[in-house]
């Protein structure tokens, strides 16, 4: 199978859930490698985590510079790269049928992102056939909204989301999170919303709320049998 350059972490021996998160526009899978050791995460709980690195391709948006992109973007948010979109759902696909057949039941993956990062995954996760651990959206939105309208799986509404948006986010504001939270929501989605008083950017607020929700869907403890296939 082929797939995009990445990067993967185990934080410990026989992982119990694979984390698979995209960067942002002009970023690279680096960028959230540092906040791994930064989750409060328990000792016992070992993840792996995935990062790839996007396709270098012109952004609109950015005068045709070329960078690390998911999809082109224009000034207007309402013209959308719709085949660019639906590309990167292909690559994130790829990842997550790689862990399926390596051991790791799909309702031990989530999908997390940041930024375009974050649309991709809200756009995977919310069509993806089986029920996944959850979906961890970081300052982003909810792209293509009219198709998903008519493709998201209603069986999957009772995947978690947690969305996490800065208050004084310029790049993409607080409302657009917003009105992605309300259209889930209104839509019966599991839909967890935090707020906070930062950038397009995360912060150590944050990342203990992203921790401890990680631990909630992935930990195993005294009493609780992972399900069958998960590498041990």
């Amino acid at each position: 199978m082929d797939l995009l350059q990445h990067i993967e972490l185990n934080t410990g021996a026989d992982p119990a859930g694979t984390i698979i998160w995209m960067h942002g526009l002009g970023a690279d899978g680096w960028d959230f490698v540092p906040i791994v050791r930064e989750l409060p995460l328990p000792d016992d709980l070992a993840l792996r985590f995935i990062f790839p690195h996007a396709p270098v391709q012109p952004v609109t948006i950015n005068n045709g510079m070329e960078m690390r992109a998911w999809y082109d973007i224009t000034p207007n948010m309402r013209v959308q790269d719709v085949a660019g979109i639906r590309e990167s759902e292909q690559v994130l696909l790829k990842f997550i049928q790689r862990e399926v057949a390596s051991g790791v039941p799909a309702n031990r993956i989530v999908l997390a992102g940041f930024s375009q990062g974050g649309a991709i995954t809200l756009h995977t996760g919310l069509r993806y056939p089986q029920p996944l651990a959850g979906l961890l959206a970081l300052s982003t939105y909810l792209p293509l909204p009219e198709q998903f309208a008519t493709e998201a799986l209603p069986a999957r509404r009772d995947t978690p989301i947690l969305m996490c948006h800065g208050q004084q986010d310029g790049m993409l504001p607080l409302q657009l999170g917003a009105w992605s939270r309300d259209v889930l929501q209104e839509r019966g989605y599991d839909v967890t919303w935090r707020e906070y008083p930062m950038q397009h950017q995360v912060c150590a607020e944050e990342i203990a709320d992203v921790g401890a929700w990680l631990k909630d869907r992935l930990q195993t403890g005294p009493g609780l049998i992972l399900p069958t296939g998960v590498r041990r």
